[in-house]
């Protein structure tokens, strides 16, 4: 199976050759945001997957937050064109979490650091729990979702 770099690649081929102007656009930004990965640091590196997936995450976040920028402006047009990158980057990532899913990953990571801890985890537990339920998480869910039920499920017990 090829690589997530190898199939950016050959989708923005394919892409060029049915003149998907956004899809074009997108895929070479994203490949471009890759590269620059690998060449920064003090040596040059290939990225796995799991680096491109969070190069690409990083890339939709971007994405979402110029959105909703643009919309608040009153510029909708420049929203929607923004919402469509972010549709086509989504597409080489991970299905995200459903609020169900994430709500059983953040319970078994409190359950992990009572464990840990012999008493049930407090607010001034947060980083020890968000640590645990992010090893769980795994980039299936954007961080800000993590933290508000995490911060829920503490200031609850």
């Amino acid at each position: 199976m090829p690589s997530l770099k190898e199939r950016l690649k050959d989708d923005l081929t394919a892409a060029m050759k049915n003149r998907e102007k956004t899809r074009v656009a997108t895929l070479r930004m994203a490949l471009t945001g890759v590269t620059n990965e690998e060449v920064s640091g003090t040596a040059a590196r290939e990225l796995t997957d799991a680096e491109v997936e969070k190069v690409l995450g990083r890339e939709v976040r971007k994405r979402k937050e110029a959105a909703e920028a643009f919309a608040a402006a009153g510029r909708a047009e420049q929203a929607q064109a923004e919402l469509d990158e972010a549709a086509v980057l989504a597409e080489y990532l991970p299905r995200q979490l459903d609020d169900d899913e994430l709500t059983a990953l953040v319970a078994e990571a409190v359950a992990e650091v009572t464990e840990q801890l012999g008493a049930a985890p407090g607010p001034k537990q947060m980083g020890q729990v968000m640590k645990a339920a992010n090893a769980r998480v795994s980039g299936r869910a954007d961080g800000g979702r993590v933290a508000a039920l995490v911060k829920a499920r503490l200031t609850q017990s």
